[in-house]
C-alpha cells in the first residue's frame, strides 16, 4: 500500500477557515499524472500542490479538482508553510522549479513572501459579454492570462452573482472583478468554473494580472489588497516591473495520509 502524507493549509491568513485552503502532498518521486488528478479530484479544493525534492530545491505542481495549472499563488504559500513548519525547521528561502519558471518565496516569521513573474493585462474589448455574464457593466475590461473586469466601487464587486456557464465560456483563464476600496487600495473576487472552481477564496495568480494595473492607476509599487470572497483574504503587494511579490501568512488546519 502506498501512503502519502496530506497537509491542508489556509492561505493568505493567520486563523483557520479563512483564506484559500490547499491540499499539500509531499512526494519523494512524482507518481503518474493520471493518479495526480484522482487525489486533487479526491481533495476536492481549488488546488492541490505536490512537490518532490531536486538538488536546488523542490518541483512543484499544482491541480484543481479538473486540470492542471501552471501558477497558484496561495497553494505555492501553503507548501511553503508546510516546508518550513514541518520539514524543514530552518528553512529561510525556498525555491521551486514550476511551469511558470523557477519561484522563489521566503519565510520570515511566519510570514511568506513570493516572487511570481508579473503578467500586466492590455485593454480587451469584452464589456459586452462580461456584462452579460455577471449582470454589471464594467467601466472597463482587460486580459492577460486572466480576463479582468473593474467595476465602479466595492459594493458592485461584493454584490455580482454569476452566471457560471457563461463565466466559463469568457475567453481566458477565469474571471477577475475589482474596484478601489476605502479600507484597502483595491478589492477584487475571482472566479474559474472552467476549471472546477465557481469561486476562489484568494487566488495568487489574479493578483500578478490586476497588481500591475492598480499600480498605474493609483501611482504605488506597494499595496494592500483583500480578495473579498466569502471566506476574504489579504494580500501584501510589491510590484516590482516584471516580479510581483505577494506576501502573506498561512495556518496548518490539517495533518493526515492518503493510502492508496
Amino acid at each position: 500500500m502506498l501512503e502519502i502524507p496530506l497537509y491542508q493549509v489556509d492561505a493568505f491568513t493567520d486563523q483557520v477557515f479563512k483564506g484559500n485552503p490547499a491540499a499539500v502532498c509531499p512526494l519523494d518521486e512524482w507518481l503518474p499524472d493520471d493518479l495526480l488528478y484522482k487525489i486533487a479530484a479526491e481533495n476536492n479544493l481549488s488546488e492541490t500542490a505536490f512537490f518532490v525534492p531536486t538538488q536546488q530545491g523542490y518541483h512543484l505542481r499544482w491541480f484543481t479538482p479538473t486540470t492542471e495549472v501552471d501558477l497558484c499563488g496561495h497553494a505555492t504559500l501553503a507548501t511553503a508553510h508546510v516546508i518550513a513548519t514541518q520539514l524543514d525547521r530552518s528553512a529561510t528561502e525556498i525555491l521551486f522549479e514550476s511551469k511558470s519558471g523557477v519561484l522563489k518565496v521566503t519565510c520570515d516569521g511566519g510570514c511568506y513572501t513570493l516572487d511570481f513573474p508579473a503578467r500586466p493585462p492590455s485593454v480587451f474589448d469584452a464589456i459586452s459579454i462580461v456584462e452579460d455574464a455577471i449582470g454589471v457593466c464594467p467601466q472597463a475590461t482587460y486580459k492577460s492570462s486572466k480576463l479582468m473586469a473593474v467595476l465602479d466601487d466595492e459594493a458592485s464587486v461584493l454584490g455580482v452573482e454569476p452566471d457560471f456557464d457563461k463565466v466559463a465560456a469568457l475567453p481566458g483563464d477565469g474571471l477577475i472583478i475589482t474596484s478601489t476600496s476605502r479600507d484597502f487600495d483595491y478589492v477584487a473576487r475571482y472566479f474559474g468554473p472552467h476549471c472546477g472552481i465557481p469561486e476562489d477564496p484568494v487566488t495568487g495568480s489574479a493578483h500578478v494580472v490586476c497588481a500591475p494595473y492598480w499600480k498605474d492607476r493609483l501611482g504605488k509599487p506597494k499595496m494592500i489588497a483583500k480578495q473579498i470572497s466569502k471566506r476574504g483574504g489579504v494580500l501584501e503587494i510589491e510590484d516590482c516591473g516584471d516580479r510581483i511579490l505577494l506576501t502573506g501568512s498561512a495556518a496548518l488546519y490539517l495533518k493526515g495520509t492518503i493510502y492508496l
